[in-house]
């Protein structure tokens, strides 16, 4: 069951508007909300109850609002409540109501904010980097965001499945077969190949093998030495001169090899996944034509020219009869190619059919994490899932926008390991897990940000992960220092001693926490946790920094047994609602700091 004050009061808001109009529909109600008011002077909560019936009622909203607010007065959770603006009630609850709400999260603990979405079932797909070498910085964002956005959805009640989609087909791949074969090659006795002379540079070996076999190798990171290494030891000569078939084979062992480098990183940040999905294997099973015999059979295919497109040239477009999609039909901006004039299949077209794959085991909303740079790419595959599942299933694209990672002020010099960029594991070795989820967390997915490696580490007030790790570290202290007393004990504790406006603040805060697993989740928006907790750890920080000023208001008092039970109950309760909160976010509380 969910503990959220907000949707409990919105119920009753209801419940008193549909004594007063009983002849409303239940669905003029949809609109109505309850949250908190711009201006905390105002009160605990507000509600547009009256503002968005009226019309449905024919009263004026300021009228139905004083009626309201005289009903929603008069309930046992309620201080007062008053008609606001054009047909705003704002309310202010009861301190005993408030403090009723540590019993319920002492018992829940960890499990308080947990929702009860409605029942339907959500695959939430990140990372999926081309498995071409190990993970960057930019891979790090959105891993991190995908998998506490699928914590979050979790947290709000959705069956979550957590999904890596291997890019293992196409030209990236290829490139990453030929790079890995010239390490192979480099394995070698020279004899073996006779493409250079003994002692011949690196730059020599890449130009011999580029001009003997008409490719560019694209990928040159030392990470895939030891791939070559490993293809001599278990093939020897073998695979020279190379053929479409050795190509092949050098592939799937690259591509396996690095998907192993790719687990072990996402290990290391804590990011798990309950499946992964090969391209290639799709495309081998025929995903592909599935799709378009679907789409084909609802007429949504046809063969036509595209317009010349505005701007910059598109890769996936060219002056030649296609195959084509009517996404426009479902809200995109023009229609869509999935085949080429030479009957290959387009991106989109491979994308399809990850999708039918996604639908077909029966999800009911998908939701992507891609980088920012895929923006364009969102509308045509919202067009794409609607037509494929006659629009029952959703799709939400989170944008990641680039990191920075930056020390001294300066930006970080690049791995010499993966040749061109900071890797993962670069990172969490500089700073540790829980510092990289946190922190790239602090800010909406879409806005560009700096990893600062100096303030990381620093422990101060402006370091987000430091001020919220501090606040649990502190409630830990506290507790320790009461022997640990038991949750149970606390929760049925006296509470009449909480009345301090920071000590109600708190509550309120920790009260509201339901209602913030619950908006974040639907609007997709893993950061509003960190933000949530940092504005958690600021209130119980201050209760802290009153005590030192106001001695009845410490947490321990000697003599003043029933007020210190009371705030060790304040105390615990924040413990876990901190430990709640960062459960969400993947990240681990700490017991002191060090």
């Amino acid at each position: 069951m969910s503990h959220d004050i907000f949707a409990q009061l919105r119920d009753r808001a209801i419940a008193v508007l549909q004594a007063l109009l009983p002849e409303l529909p239940a669905d003029a109600y949809a609109r109505v909300t309850m949250e908190p008011p711009r201006e905390a002077s105002h009160g605990d909560m507000s509600t547009n109850a009256a503002l968005v019936i009226g019309k449905a009622a024919k009263l004026p909203p300021a009228k139905l609002a004083a009626q309201l607010a005289e009903a929603l007065a008069a309930l046992p959770e309620v201080e007062a409540a008053a008609p606001a603006g054009p047909g705003f009630v704002n309310l202010r609850l009861r301190e005993d109501f408030l403090r009723a709400q540590l019993p319920i999260i002492l018992t829940e603990r960890e499990s308080f904010g947990q929702g009860d979405a409605k029942p339907g079932r959500v695959n939430v797909e990140y990372v999926s980097a081309n498995p071409t070498g190990p993970m960057h910085v930019g891979h790090c964002r959105g891993a991190v965001v995908g998998d506490a956005l699928a914590g979050l959805l979790a947290k709000a009640g959705h069956d979550v499945t957590r999904e890596y989609y291997i890019n293992d087909a196409g030209a990236q791949v290829q490139a990453l077969a030929w790079a890995a074969y010239w390490r192979y090659l480099e394995a070698l006795p020279v004899p073996a190949h006779g493409l250079w002379a003994e002692g011949a540079s690196a730059e020599e070996r890449k130009a011999a093998v580029e001009a003997a076999y008409s490719t560019a190798l694209q990928y040159g990171g030392e990470y895939l030495i030891p791939v070559g290494v490993a293809l001599a030891e278990k093939h020897g000569a073998g695979l020279v001169p190379p053929d479409a078939e050795k190509l092949a084979l050098v592939r799937c062992f690259t591509v396996t090899a690095m998907m192993g480098e790719i687990r072990e990183d996402l290990a290391a940040l804590g990011v798990r996944h309950d499946i992964f999905v090969s391209e290639a294997a799709l495309i081998a099973e025929g995903k592909l034509e599935q799709a378009e015999t679907l789409l084909d059979t609802q007429g949504l295919l046809y063969r036509g020219v595209l317009e010349p497109p505005k701007g910059k040239q598109l890769d996936d477009w060219e002056p030649r009869e296609q195959t084509l999609f009517r996404s426009k039909d479902f809200g995109d901006d023009t229609d869509r190619p999935l085949r080429k004039s030479d009957g290959t299949g387009t991106y989109f077209a491979n994308d399809i059919a990850n999708h039918l794959h996604k639908i077909e085991r029966g999800f009911d909303a998908l939701v992507h994490v891609w980088g920012a740079d895929h923006g364009g790419y969102v509308k045509r595959m919202q067009a794409a899932v609607a037509a494929l599942s006659n629009r029952r299933v959703s799709l939400d694209v989170v944008l990641a926008q680039i990191v920075h990672v930056v020390k001294d002020g300066q930006p970080v010099r690049m791995s010499k390991r993966a040749g061109s960029y900071v890797t993962l594991r670069d990172l969490i070795d500089e700073v540790g897990r829980d510092a990289v989820r946190f922190t790239m967390l602090t800010r909406k997915a879409d806005a560009q940000m700096e990893f600062d490696l100096d303030l990381v580490v620093q422990q101060s007030r402006d370091n987000p992960v430091f001020y919220v790790q501090y606040a649990h570290a502190r409630c830990r202290s506290v507790l320790r220092s009461a022997g640990d007393p038991s949750l149970e004990s606390l929760a049925q504790a006296p509470l009449d001693a909480l009345t301090d406006p920071a000590e109600l603040g708190l509550i309120r805060r920790m009260a509201g926490w339901p209602r913030v697993v619950e908006a974040a989740a639907a609007a997709r928006e893993p950061h509003r946790v960190a933000f949530f907790l940092n504005d958690l750890a600021s209130d119980f920080h201050l209760l802290w920094n009153k005590g030192k000023d106001d001695t009845t208001l410490r947490f321990i008092q000697a003599d003043a047994p029933a007020a210190t039970q009371a705030r060790l109950a304040l105390v615990a309760a924040t413990a876990a609602v901190v430990r709640s909160g960062l459960g969400v976010m993947g990240v681990t509380p700490v017991e002191e700091m060090r």
